[in-house]
């Protein structure tokens, strides 16, 4: 079989432009990363230092196996939101391995705000658990958080009740929750614990009621405290809601490690076995690819850089240029891959299609590489049928049922986000570059697509176009656009998983991968109408 070569000249004056410019973007993305590990005031972590509190990121570490590897999921939801508590809201969630199990786990951050949880911090543990029920996951809630934000009442109300409703699916199949009680739990979230499969309480300081004494005091005018509405004693010895009392977080931990150790064994469990790391060097990734989207790259120098033995077996290399459908394996899982190189045009599309059903006859996860303004327009490709090659893409990718995750690395726009799975197609994981950018069109175009639409109306009811006010009008709507297409935009409303550093990006998919192959799949033979 014929092996792809790399021609990367790394001395060259464009690959150290791209690495420069990729270097400036990752030193903004750990900037981001940095203020979403602030874990709240000086008051605030020096008051639980004061009650021998572990924070947040430090009850992940105990909990996890020694040497675990471990993806944060989501960091920056939220980022952009004036209205909020900060990046990454109040919880702490990711993907790591618990007594050798990969586990969910979302640890609230009790001193950024007590831990209640606004509208980014609802939509990333709504995500969770779509995370969780796709790949047959368990999930570890390490809690103390104060519920819903008031304020955001209206925004987090459906979301919680997804949310109770995931964990209550996930454990009629069989996909446990448990929940470890810190400190407070109250209100809507006291159902956190009282819906998990397993629930632990820490002696003296879990503290889990729907209404606090103040509250019950208004509504019934009965007398109570903490202890006698919610305390973890209570609910050891009376309520119930309590499975384990722990006397310290230590001992909460190792319970929750114990569990763990014996839920039912995992029988999708896919060994690896040994694994070859790429021959080219992953870190020069960063001058390959470019923050200027203009500029063109063979996705192949990508690939070549996160498979195993960078080793990969093209299918149609020859047909439809304008898209890369290959075979490989990332840490040892075997996969199929589907990488743009830019444009999608109709050749391109109805390789894509037949190579996802082929994915789903082998019965193989199909990872997603995004760099493409989306399918090609223009009246030559329109008669030879764009939108049915298109439309047969767009049908296979939703009528297929093995594991997807996709890769953002440049443009992701249009339909051809959608034929590459985008967030609206439910890939399982989907991660993005620093560089990359998704919407309906580029902001040029969108702005440029309004100004002539904008022109075409005076034109037609006969007003005098005032160029200066035209101007300024496109130049907003470019700016807007812009900034909407920015990937700090997107990873804000949770469209996708995470942003990650290039040189991460095996560490990533490898973790997702693993998750994927936890769970149970089966190729589909079903798909909508290929039209002709």
């Amino acid at each position: 079989m014929k092996r792809f070569k790399s021609i990367i000249n790394t001395n060259k004056e464009s690959f150290k432009e791209n690495l420069s410019e990729m270097q400036h973007l990752i030193a903004e993305l750990n900037k981001n990363l940095v203020l979403a590990k602030v874990e709240g005031t000086e008051e605030s972590i020096k008051k639980a230092r004061n009650n021998k509190k572990f924070l947040s990121r430090e009850r992940i570490k105990l909990l996890l196996d020694i040497d675990s590897p471990f993806i944060e999921l989501m960091p920056l939801a939220g980022l952009m939101h004036t209205d909020g508590f900060g990046p990454g809201g109040t919880t702490v969630a990711g993907l790591g391995y618990v007594n050798e199990r990969l586990c969910i786990i979302n640890s609230n951050i009790g001193t950024r705000k007590a831990g209640t949880v606004d509208y980014a911090t609802s939509l990333k543990i709504k995500r969770l658990g779509d995370i969780a029920l796709e790949n047959e996951l368990p999930t570890i809630n390490l809690v103390e958080s104060g519920g819903a934000n008031l304020p955001d009442q209206d925004r987090v109300f459906n979301n919680y009740g997804e949310i109770f409703n995931k964990m209550s699916t996930r454990s009629k199949l069989g996909i446990p929750t448990i929940s470890v009680v810190f400190g407070n739990a109250t209100a809507g979230g006291a159902y956190v614990p009282g819906m998990s499969d397993y629930t632990v309480f820490q002696k003296n300081t879990a503290k889990v009621f729907l209404a606090g004494p103040p509250l019950v005091k208004m509504a019934t005018n009965e007398n109570t405290n903490d202890e006698e509405l919610g305390g973890a004693l209570m609910h050891s010895r009376i309520s119930g809601v309590a499975d384990f009392l722990a006397e310290d977080e230590n001992e909460a931990i190792t319970i929750a490690r114990d569990i763990v150790k014996n839920l039912k064994i995992n029988e999708n469990k896919n060994e690896t076995g040994k694994v070859l790391p790429p021959k080219y060097k992953i870190d020069e990734l960063l001058g390959i690819i470019p923050v200027n989207l203009k500029k063109s790259f063979d996705v192949r120098e990508v690939i070549v850089r996160i498979v195993d033995n960078s080793d990969f077996f093209e299918f149609k290399e020859n047909y439809g240029i304008s898209i890369v459908c290959c075979w490989a394996s990332i840490n040892g899982y075997p996969l199929g891959i589907i990488a743009n190189n830019g444009v999608i045009f109709e050749e391109a599309a109805q390789k894509s299609t037949q190579f996802i059903q082929l994915a789903n006859k082998l019965n193989k996860p199909i990872l997603f590489i995004h760099n493409t303004t989306g399918f090609m327009v223009g009246k030559k490709f329109e008669q030879n049928g764009m939108i049915n090659s298109g439309s047969q893409m767009i049908h296979a990718v939703a009528g297929s049922s093995v594991p997807h995750i996709s890769l953002l690395i440049g443009n992701s726009y249009g339909a051809g986000n959608y034929a590459m799975c985008g967030r609206s197609f439910k890939p399982r994981f989907l991660f993005s570059y620093p560089n990359s950018k998704c919407g309906v069109m580029g902001a040029e175009q969108l702005s440029g697509v309004m100004d002539i639409i904008k022109r075409q109306s005076a034109l037609k009811r006969n007003i005098k176009v005032d160029e200066r006010a035209f101007k300024k009008q496109k130049e907003a709507i470019k700016k807007d656009a812009q900034m909407k297409a920015s990937v700090w935009h997107a990873t804000t409303e949770v469209w996708d998983d995470g942003v990650i550093n290039p040189l991460d990006t095996r560490k990533y998919l490898g973790m997702a991968l693993a998750a994927v192959n936890n769970s149970s799949y089966k190729g589909s033979d079903k798909f909508g109408v290929f039209r002709m």
